[in-house]
């Protein structure tokens, strides 16, 4: 009887969405359109690094042979992170000794990666590695899957709703929210000392559009941390998803973003409106490449943290991605990738 409800639950929560779409798609034909409703940052950086750093630039480059998505002759369509224990690949480290050798890999290569860092730091060669997240699955999602890709471009991804689905800065589904506590819950057991052993974020990033804000919320919000890795997301305007036209990437004001999730730490210059989001221009990739590197930058110059999670979108994810070099990778809703990050310094 248990099961039959669960079952019943999960059908309900999928076609809940669809009947909405159904509905709202008549109403907005026959009804008409619908009618659309300097914070300090916290965080402690590093001054080791210099005073000019926002001057510097970096080239960015992923490091193969640590994790099983950036190697080509992985298939990104059936991989599956908690199978594959995040993708880390079993392998030795040169810092591997008679103490450590036996430790599992996750702990041996936090050890190296620290070992590479204090060995080329005077060189002004850095390494961080990056856990990216993609938010679960959003109303929006649902729109574009419903409607068609084409439709979907070409119009009702302009609008902010159908009447009875709303998807101005999109918010998640049931599903999506179940997606976000699946990734909690495979963290927690990645997370596992005497298992796993994977390090914990240092610090933790989030795009302002609201289905990620609760994706991180859902997913990191909840876990046992150490007091020094404690979840206190930092609000990047930079990590959005592609700009412009789709109404679901335009933001939400600075002061609801407060008034729905107090406890996140937003940056300093993260205006009130959305300055960034155009009504009719989308974001090529070219741009969206050149926002991704102003953000790298940021990160790599003021925050001397080697362990980093990213929760944003699958245009942020991709566009990150090309940056580093790295194979294309696509994630379902609520999916994450590592990647080992090699950044070098010139002035």
């Amino acid at each position: 009887m248990l099961r039959n409800r669960k079952a019943l639950f999960r059908r309900s929560a999928l076609l809940l969405p669809i009947l909405l779409l159904v509905f709202g798609t008549f109403l907005y034909f026959y009804l008409g359109s619908p009618a659309g409703p300097g914070d300090l940052e916290t965080e402690i950086y590093s001054t080791a690094m210099g005073s000019q750093e926002a001057a510097a630039t970096f080239k960015f480059e992923f490091v193969p042979g640590f994790f099983k998505q950036s190697e080509t002759d992985t298939n990104a369509d059936e991989f599956d992170n908690a199978k594959e224990n995040f993708g880390i690949i079993e392998r030795e480290f040169e810092t591997d000794d008679a103490v450590t050798k036996d430790w599992p890999v996750w702990r041996r290569f936090h050890r190296y990666i620290n070992h590479l860092n204090n060995q080329n730091r005077p060189l002004d060669i850095f390494y961080k590695v990056l856990y990216f997240g993609r938010h679960g699955e959003g109303y929006h999602n649902v729109a574009e899957a419903f409607y068609g890709t084409k439709a979907w471009d070409d119009y009702w991804s302009k609008l902010d709703g159908n009447g009875t689905m709303y998807w101005f800065d999109a918010h998640l589904t049931d599903i999506g929210k179940q997606q976000a506590l699946a990734a909690h819950d495979f963290i927690e057991a990645q997370l596992n000392t005497t298992t796993h052993g994977m390090p914990a974020p240092e610090s933790y990033y989030v795009s302002p559009l609201y289905r990620c804000l609760q994706t991180a919320n859902l997913t990191w919000g909840n876990l046992t941390l150490p007091d020094d890795k404690r979840f206190t997301p930092v609000i990047k305007e930079l990590l959005r998803e592609v700009l412009g036209e789709h109404t679901c990437d335009k933001r939400s004001t600075k002061a609801n973003i407060i008034t729905a999730f107090p406890d996140f730490i937003i940056e300093d210059g993260f205006s009130e409106e959305d300055l960034l989001w155009k009504a009719d221009h989308r974001e090529t990739h070219k741009e969206h490449d050149e926002r991704t590197r102003e953000l790298m930058t940021d990160i790599f110059s003021r925050n001397p943290n080697t362990f980093v999670s990213l929760t944003s979108h699958s245009g942020a994810i991709a566009s990150h991605l090309r940056v580093f070099g790295h194979r294309e990778f696509k994630l379902p809703t609520g999916g994450m990738i590592p990647v080992l990050v090699k950044a070098t310094r010139s002035s």
